[in-house]
């Protein structure tokens, strides 16, 4: 019933859901048949702006594409500029002319998305430069990159740059809702800490890759972006090197960084917040120092994987595997190399993400290992440490689930309640060590003859209570006959000289008048201490006036 209760629900809301995005389009003016328009008609101009000379006098730095040999072909060319991280650019040819912003989108033509461009057509013969203008940047190596082409293909490859992006802060997304999601349920620290690392991640991708600023600015970066890019340097590689000193199992091998490195974490994280007062020259030193800091932790982390590696430390792996992107971005940079640099912005942002992809991995097995202990916990709560069987409290829970399943389908239920006879004595004269053995080859032989051994629950003690769902009556009586002599016939196998084992059982089948577990296990009980008081050793149903004897 709840099953069918669940598939109505979903399609119930999957109804709902199609009924609301249906409702836009009933509402729209111009509806027909066989159309759908919407919007609405605007005055503004086309998004491209001109230079004013206060822009102008800011771009230091310029290059000049000349024209073939033999001059323009007349065709028209695209102009893109990618890895401009901060302030304007200007691209310009003849009387054609725009300045753009990565962080605005707004600012810039639309048909270009991951960059700052323009489509010229120079007439043909033409010989006239197009110059391309920005400010000075950040770092050395942070240069700007451009291209020239057809329209078509260069804004091809714009939208497949602008796909990367996006996709790399649409999997920092996801996987921050992930992690929240397993910290909501497992109350582990670490996967909060990797939600705030997700976070973290989405925005400073957002303002390295220009998104925050599409297609309308949602962080206010414009004019800061130098200071916006330090500050998530200062809060992003501090971090990012400490969870992979975690990864790699640092604070295992040294316990003293336990106490010492996350305070020094902090600290650098703490350096974002100078940057706002840091005048420009100040903040290239701090990229510079914050990148070769961060180069040389990614290679002591590395290091020190390779040499847990060797020890056959399987799990030195994932620190491998997390740290060597950025390594391989530091060895090419290093070499000056100009795929990096027409590709830095994707390179950092793939390597955040593998970075990320990897630390969920962990999560995912660490979230496993917190499952098997969470089973581990309750199967020691719910099972009896000598027997295995399920002890009293895991006992009454299935009572009480066979009790509700046999009345939904109007079947029997019938239970035995066993008492091992004179248990005290068997201690008393071949000692508690015997003792134990009897209680296990009871429950051993009990389990053997039943269909589910979960059905068998050691109640304390030398007391037993045996399930027997779909059974009733004389056969409920057969069966648990059957297992008085199995027990005795278990006591013997056991060799002690001198031990016989008998038990003592009361039977007691589901009737309308048990309101719950309790009363049924109160008449089974009842039953067993007639069997007692009969002499022992037999099976008393608790609806007979007299205890039968064996």
């Amino acid at each position: 019933m709840k099953g069918n209760g669940d598939r109505i629900g979903g399609i119930a809301g999957w109804l709902l859901l199609l009924a609301a995005l249906s409702c836009p389009a009933s509402a729209t003016p111009l509806a027909g048949r066989d159309y759908l328009v919407t919007g609405a008609p605007t005055s503004e101009q086309a998004p491209q702006r001109h230079c004013t000379p206060a822009m102008r006098a800011g771009l230091t730095e310029r290059v000049e594409i000349p024209a073939p040999p033999g001059g323009w072909s007349g065709a028209p060319q695209a102009i893109n500029v990618f890895n401009i991280f901060a302030g304007e650019v200007r691209v310009h040819h003849g009387d054609r002319e725009i300045c753009g912003r990565m962080h605005d989108a707004r600012t810039r033509d639309s048909r270009f998305r991951a960059g700052v461009g323009m489509v010229v057509v120079p007439p043909a013969g033409n010989r006239e430069p197009i110059q391309v203008g920005w400010e000075t940047p950040l770092k050395p190596g942070w240069i700007p990159t451009v291209r020239i082409g057809a329209p078509s293909p260069v804004q091809q490859f714009d939208t497949a740059r602008l796909l990367v992006r996006t996709a790399c802060v649409a999997i920092a997304i996801a996987l921050a809702f992930m992690a929240l999601m397993g910290f909501l349920s497992t109350r582990d620290r670490a996967f909060f800490g990797y939600t705030l690392l997700c976070a973290l991640s989405v925005l400073g991708q957002s303002v390295l890759s220009g998104l925050s600023g599409y297609p309308e600015p949602w962080l206010p970066v414009d004019g800061q972006e130098s200071r916006w890019l330090v500050a998530f340097s200062c809060l992003g590689l501090p971090v990012l090197l400490y969870v992979m000193w975690l990864l790699v199992g640092g604070p295992r091998i040294w316990p003293a960084t336990r106490r010492w490195l996350p305070w020094l974490t902090a600290g650098l994280c703490a350096l974002g917040l100078a940057t706002v007062w840091l005048p420009p020259a100040g903040l290239s030193r701090l990229a510079t120092a914050m990148d070769a800091g961060f180069v040389i932790g990614c290679t002591s982390v590395f290091a020190l994987g390779l040499a847990l590696l060797r020890r056959h430390r399987a799990d030195a792996t994932a620190a491998l595997a997390a740290v060597l992107p950025f390594l391989t971005m530091a060895a090419m940079d290093l070499a000056d190399s100009g795929l990096l640099i027409e590709y830095r912005v994707e390179a950092i942002q793939l390597s955040i993400t593998w970075f990320l992809t990897v630390s969920a991995y962990v999560l995912n097995l660490r979230l496993g290992q917190l499952r098997r202990q969470r089973d581990e916990m309750r199967a020691l709560a719910d099972t009896d440490e000598l027997t295995g069987l399920p002890n009293r409290r895991a006992g009454l829970k299935r009572l009480e689930q066979h009790m509700r399943d046999a009345r939904a389908v109007d079947d029997t239920l019938a239970v035995g309640f066993l008492d091992i006879d004179l248990f005290k004595r068997i201690n008393d004269v071949h000692g508690h060590e015997a003792g134990d053995r009897v209680l296990v080859a009871v429950a051993a032989t009990l389990t053997a003859a039943v269909r589910d051994p979960a059905d068998v629950i050691r109640m304390g003690g030398e007391e037993f209570l045996v399930l027997l769902p779909g059974i009733g009556g004389a056969t409920a009586r057969a069966r648990l006959e059957a297992m008085r002599s199995q027990v005795s016939a278990a006591g013997t196998a056991l060799g002690i000289d001198g031990l016989a084992v008998t038990a003592s059982i009361g039977l007691a089948t589901l009737a309308a008048e048990d309101a719950d577990a309790a009363s049924l296990l109160r008449r089974a009980d009842e039953a067993m201490y007639r069997a007692k008081r009969a002499g022992r050793d037999q099976v008393v149903d608790a609806e007979s006036v007299h205890g039968a004897h064996h």
